[in-house]
């Protein structure tokens, strides 16, 4: 894909959307393109994190159980994949394979934190949707252990 045409497909991620022109552009022009074959493995369950990966067209499928099960969720083109981790070091929680022929954006972690670091409107943006996220959990949380609680008084 052309620069312009890889700016416009991170700017429909929720997140990644939030960011200036400027600062996709920068995020587009470092991503790595990858390609992989059907039966291909992306990365395994607790494998380190450096980044994400957006489908540009194929199908991943994650597992979270290395034991022959169907997986539990597949994502095809304009998914993102481990968006967590762009922002911090963590284990994947899964495993990806290419279910067939796929190409991807590989987004680094050390690239974004660079971007955001130069530009504070974008990083302002994306940490108060974030906020955001992290108060909807809280407040589903919340009514999950009322629940119980209730279920424990009956």
């Amino acid at each position: 894909m052309a620069l312009n045409d890889d700016i416009a497909f991170l700017a429909k991620q929720p997140l990644l959307g939030l960011m200036d022109h400027d600062a996709l552009r920068l995020v587009a022009f470092a991503a790595e393109d990858r390609f992989l074959r059907a039966g291909d493995v992306l990365f395994r369950r607790n494998d380190g994190s450096d980044g994400a990966y957006l489908v540009v067209s194929g199908a991943i499928a994650l597992m979270s159980r290395d034991d022959g099960q169907p997986a539990d969720e597949v994502v095809g083109p304009g998914g993102l994949i481990g968006e967590l981790a762009l922002f911090a070091s963590i284990k994947r929680p899964v495993t990806a394979l290419a279910r067939e022929p796929t190409q991807l954006m590989k987004l680094s972690r050390s690239v974004m934190r660079r971007v955001l670091g130069e530009s504070p409107q974008s990083a302002q943006a994306i940490a108060a949707a974030i906020g955001e996220r992290l108060q909807g959990f809280m407040s589903e949380l919340s009514q999950v252990r009322d629940a119980l609680i209730a279920i424990d008084r009956s």
